[in-house]
């Protein structure tokens, strides 16, 4: 346990590795890098790094807790229940979480208990009460067929955060993916890995299926990157900055471009259409 001493209150911090599988794990390199006291300057402590190694190791156990069932095939009650539960254990660990996000994001402890915490805390509990909701269509059609529409969960979601509202941002990207089966692995922003740390002990605690949450503290060019560029990764949910947005854009329009190219060859034996 490390302790960081504030000038309100001292703030303890759990485990500083990566949370794959459901265990608290170093890092494959063994490298660790510092997180800073945005208002002094000062090391808080260092945590894991990772690269991608370590995207691979905890896409393995989201793809394997995806194919094995035990989460898009539990019961949508049952899921709704532990998002209420992760909801009431930071509803019960309110103070410590908001104490550590304020050591390491640098904002007033009073922001993150009466707004970015909160609001975290109502986003779990609204895609709890969510998860035994989402459902199919019946179509009336004209032919004497039934017709109908199923939802399904995408699969292994890579997800990426920024450093601004970080619980908050954890937890509009875990909840829905949650809610409606997905299995994960978030990525945090270098500057401020800590609050996910702690989220990370309550969803074990809570009683998540090994797997299904994955924690990886690292930087964008390593660890990021590597969940970007994935392929076993069904979707990535990214939040940056703008240029950041211009650069995926780009990329992703590069990505299309070569898929249309490759349509084409493949079409031209049987058509003459342009593309």
């Amino acid at each position: 346990m490390v302790v960081a001493t504030t000038p309100e209150k001292a703030v303890n911090i759990g485990s500083t590795k990566l949370l794959i599988n459901n265990e608290w794990i170093e890092s494959v390199s063994g490298k660790r890098f510092e997180t800073i006291d945005p208002t002094n300057g000062e090391v808080i402590c260092d945590v894991a790094k990772a690269d991608s190694a370590d995207v691979d190791r905890a896409v393995e156990a989201a793809r394997r807790a995806f194919t094995s069932r035990d989460w898009p095939k539990m019961s949508a009650t049952k899921r709704g229940e532990l998002l209420y539960k992760l909801a009431d254990l930071m509803e019960e660990h309110k103070e410590e979480l908001a104490r550590l996000e304020t050591l390491d994001n640098g904002k007033p402890l009073s922001d993150f208990l009466n707004k970015d915490l909160t609001l975290a805390i109502a986003c779990y509990r609204y895609y709890a009460g969510w998860a035994d909701k989402v459902h199919g269509k019946t179509i009336p059609i004209n032919e004497p067929y039934f017709c109908y529409t199923r939802q399904e969960p995408v699969g292994v979601v890579g997800q990426i955060i920024p450093w601004n509202f970080p619980l908050l941002m954890q937890a509009w990207k875990l909840a829905s993916a949650l809610a409606t089966g997905n299995t994960l692995e978030l990525n945090t922003a270098e500057q401020t890995p800590l609050s996910a740390l702690g989220v990370g002990e309550l969803i074990v605690e809570a009683g998540f299926p090994s797997g299904v949450v994955n924690i990886l503290l690292g930087y964008g060019p390593t660890a990021g990157a590597a969940i970007a560029r994935h392929p076993d990764i069904n979707k990535v949910a990214f939040t940056g900055s703008t240029e950041v947005g211009h650069l995926v854009m780009e990329a992703a329009a590069q990505s299309n471009l070569k898929r249309v190219s490759l349509a084409s060859r493949r079409e031209a034996p049987r058509s003459t259409r342009a593309w």
